[in-house]
């Protein structure tokens, strides 16, 4: 039995919805980390011929893109959770005045889910007798651990995974020869990109392929348009 056990264990697929939360905020945060770092870059390079503003200007955005990131992110995570409590409250209150009415949503729910009338109706009882604020806010807000907002979680991610993603194009313009840097750039981001694709893919356990792609052609749209800027605007800033 124990062997059959192991067998049937080795053979459930790994879940990683659990992981969506801070996997978005870090994703967005080191894709916006790379694309605008390497963007400010790229449009300054073209216009210049000098390294220090290029470099000033990469660490001005990187800085600042990294704080932006972290409140913007706290901001509209707080919100949402701000929303979630507002309806939390209000369960709380409809479940104290009309408790058969809201038994019966509660029924309703699970009949529209495939069980039948009876059926439904008496889990319903059941899950109102063992606990009914829970039942209600799993079932009928669709709010549960794995996606409740937790602010200051997706704002470190966001702010932490942008600075490490700024950081890899911040380095290329200190490091790598001024001359065609514009491209140099434009070339490790992607790479950077690819990277972050499949590190990001592979953590939430889909398609390496479909992320790649989709990564890198939106940042090559952003970083040519941002290179266009530069050299349209040709100012020689050095």
């Amino acid at each position: 039995m124990a062997e059959m056990k192991d067998e049937s264990e080795d053979y459930l697929a790994p879940h990683y919805i659990n992981r969506s939360n801070w996997l978005r905020a870090a994703v967005l945060g080191a894709n916006d980390g790379i694309l605008s770092t390497a963007s400010i870059a790229i449009g300054v390079a073209a216009a210049s011929d000098m390294r220090e503003p290029v470099v000033l200007a990469t660490l001005a955005g990187l800085v600042a893109g990294a704080l932006s990131m972290a409140a913007g992110e706290y901001v509209s995570v707080s919100s949402q959770t701000d929303v979630e409590k507002a309806d939390i409250e209000r369960e709380i209150q409809e479940l104290h005045d009309m408790p058969e009415i809201e038994l019966q949503r509660l029924a309703e729910i699970y009949q529209k889910r495939g069980l039948k009338k009876e059926t439904a109706l008496t889990v319903a009882k059941e899950l109102t007798k063992h606990d009914a604020l829970g039942a209600h806010i799993r079932d009928e807000l669709g709010i549960n651990e794995i996606s409740q907002a937790k602010p200051v979680q997706a704002a470190f991610a966001s702010g932490a995974a942008f600075t490490v993603g700024g950081l890899l194009p911040f380095l290329v313009t200190i490091f790598l020869p001024l001359q065609s840097l514009e491209y140099s750039l434009y070339g490790f981001a992607l790479v950077f990109l690819i990277i972050l694709g499949a590190l990001a893919a592979r953590t939430g356990g889909s398609s390496i392929g479909k992320a790649i792609l989709r990564i890198t052609f939106w940042g090559t749209v952003a970083m040519g348009l941002t290179a266009l800027v530069g050299y349209l605007f040709n100012v020689n800033v050095g």
